[in-house]
């Protein structure tokens, strides 16, 4: 099940990352923005609006699986990782710049998924099951359990 955490919030962060990148190309590419046929053409004229579209299907699915196996809470903080992806390929590819807020951000919700998997391996009774869930109701487990399955896949490979 480690693995399986580990392997789903990778997929579901590249195709998150895929989606933003994607629009991102296709808006630079379809300026000047204008309410118009001409402006809508030029927006699916672009092969990255079709990109965004795979990254967004895919990122639906990859949710939907998960959260198959997650509780949501968990599941909802983790997800966020795609921001700081995001942000280093945004950085690489368009040149935009990285200051302090960006840095604290991106330390701040690495800092909030650490604080989850950590509470949730210290609080977690040894009955639960494999996904943290409480008597089969996924909503109803520690709000962590995702996170912690991600930090045990991570230090136990």
């Amino acid at each position: 099940m480690k693995r399986f955490y580990l392997i789903g919030f990778l997929v579901l962060m590249a195709f998150d990352t895929l989606a933003q990148l994607s629009f991102k190309l296709a808006g630079d590419s379809a300026l000047p923005l204008e309410f118009s046929s001409a402006w809508l053409l030029r927006v699916f004229g672009q092969p990255w609006i079709y990109g965004a579209f795979v990254g967004y299907i895919g990122a639906f699915f990859s949710w939907m699986t998960l959260l198959r196996h997650a509780p949501i809470g968990p599941a909802f903080a983790a997800s966020h990782l795609e921001l700081l992806s995001v942000m280093a390929l945004s950085h690489w590819l368009f040149n935009e710049q990285i200051g302090a807020p960006q840095i604290i951000g991106a330390l701040f919700i690495v800092a909030g998924i650490a604080c989850l998997a950590v509470s949730e391996t210290r609080a977690a009774p040894p009955d639960d099951d494999a996904a943290g869930h409480a008597g089969g109701n996924p909503g109803a487990g520690s709000a962590s359990a995702g996170a912690a399955h991600l930090a045990d896949a991570a230090r136990h490979g």
